[in-house]
């Protein structure tokens, strides 16, 4: 079992026991054996060396990690010379970009997720359509709300501008002479044309090319990681008895803590250093356009099961046995609306939120998750008022300690990393 789910598992565990406790004002800083291990297990040290990508042979090259960096502020990778994936992933913001849909040749559908260790994640994308960092960030590339350009005009691109680096990490480049300068399996009518012309050689050389810039941009984003934040401190000083944990966090932001960790029953899906269970959830958050419900999760599977770039496709480096998570994904009517938990690292740093910026606010977030409305597509795993519903409960938390636990929330930001060497804890 992959060590992310035994941990998730642990924490489901202790969760019975958590979700009566009672914090005192007098002793907010006391918390049980029970509470005390789902804190360490919140703790950023408890994430670990980062999982090997068996697909992205390049992974842990940094010679591909600096390609990679170049490829991601390249804006000659777009269709009009103006979009580069640092248009929406901006550093300065956490590596998303602030809108509640994320714009780049035009508005897409869905808010831009931020990249600190998204290379822990066995599904990328909200709705999980992409298995691999490297082929994740194959998508925005021919997407016509995203750069909007096409296979043979990047692989050309690459070779005009960063032959020799490409080279240096890949050996030597294919030959491009001949090929047409528009051609691509997703591009216009023309372009896919131009495509279905050229050689089954001559595809699967752009393809080898196409793929190889994803896995050096995935190499990039491989060192960008989340920074530790005053819950950090605070966790550590209450592992260790130290007195200075009073002075670390306020009373608001531990109560707060003990909330989301019991009562609240926030840890159920935010769990682990993270605060994610990287799995998709129906929370019920009404659809950005009214009338126009999102499937989410239940439209990806069929997609990451026929990409050609996913773990067991021909451009991937590892073998079928590495691919576990690909082999055994299945629909099932509980994936229809639902979308991947997000992470709460620095949380307070990126509204609006969820997965189409639908919530303005964290305030309107604790007010959706305390309202539980009912899904527009699919069910909601939140009990409505008056309900319980097996395995799940909604969030019944009064107003003074719903702020509480958004001054938790708060004290969730750590400093911004920008990788490539910045990374390192």
């Amino acid at each position: 079992m992959p060590g992310r789910r035994r941990t998730m598992l642990a924490v489901a565990a202790l969760l019975p026991a958590l979700a009566g406790f009672g914090w005192s004002r007098e002793r907010d800083d006391a918390w049980s054996a029970a509470e005390r291990a789902v804190l360490a297990s919140m703790h950023l040290d408890r994430l670990g060396a980062l999982p090997p990508d068996l697909g992205n042979a390049v992974a842990e090259r940094p010679e591909a990690a600096a390609l990679g960096r170049a490829l991601f502020f390249d804006t000659r990778l777009s269709r009009n010379g103006q979009v580069a994936c640092a248009s929406c992933h901006e550093p300065a913001r956490q590596f998303q970009d602030g809108r509640p849909v994320g714009r780049g040749l035009a508005d897409g559908a869905r808010r831009t997720m931020p990249l600190a260790d998204a290379a822990r994640s066995p599904w990328l994308f909200w709705d999980g359509r992409k298995d691999s960092l490297w082929s994740q960030a194959l998508g925005p590339l021919e997407d016509d709300a995203e750069h909007g350009s096409n296979r043979t005009r990047i692989a050309q691109q690459l070779h005009a501008h960063h032959r020799q680096r490409y080279e240096q990490v890949f050996g030597a480049f294919p030959p491009l002479a001949g090929l047409p300068a528009d051609a691509g399996p997703l591009g216009s009518p023309a372009q896919r044309e131009a495509w279905a012309r050229m050689s089954d050689a001559q595809r699967d050389a752009v393809n080898r090319v196409f793929a190889n810039l994803g896995k050096a941009i995935a190499a990039y984003e491989r060192t960008l990681r989340a920074a530790p934040s005053r819950v950090d401190r605070y966790v550590r000083a209450v592992e260790t008895g130290d007195a200075a944990a009073r002075q670390i966090l306020t009373p608001d932001e531990v109560r707060g803590l003990r909330l989301f960790i019991g009562k609240g029953r926030c840890v159920t899906c935010h769990a682990g250093p993270l605060l994610t269970d990287q799995h998709f959830h129906n929370t019920g958050v009404p659809p950005r356009t009214p009338g126009r419900p999102d499937p989410g999760r239940a439209a990806a599977v069929a997609r990451v099961q026929a990409d050609e770039f996913n773990c067991l496709g021909r451009y991937s480096d590892a073998d079928a046995t590495a691919c576990g998570e690909l082999s055994f994904i299945a629909q099932s009517p509980g994936l229809l609306g639902a979308f991947k938990t997000p992470g709460l690292r620095n949380v307070a740093l990126r509204p609006p939120y969820m997965h189409a910026g639908q919530l303005a606010t964290l305030e309107d977030v604790l007010a959706h998750y305390r309202q539980a409305p009912a899904a527009v597509l699919g069910s909601s795993e939140l009990a409505p008022a008056g309900r319980v519903q097996a395995g799940r409960q909604a969030v019944r938390l009064d107003d003074e300690e719903a702020r509480q636990v958004v001054a938790f929330l708060r004290a969730l930001s750590g400093p911004a990393d920008e990788g490539v060497g910045a990374g390192a804890r």
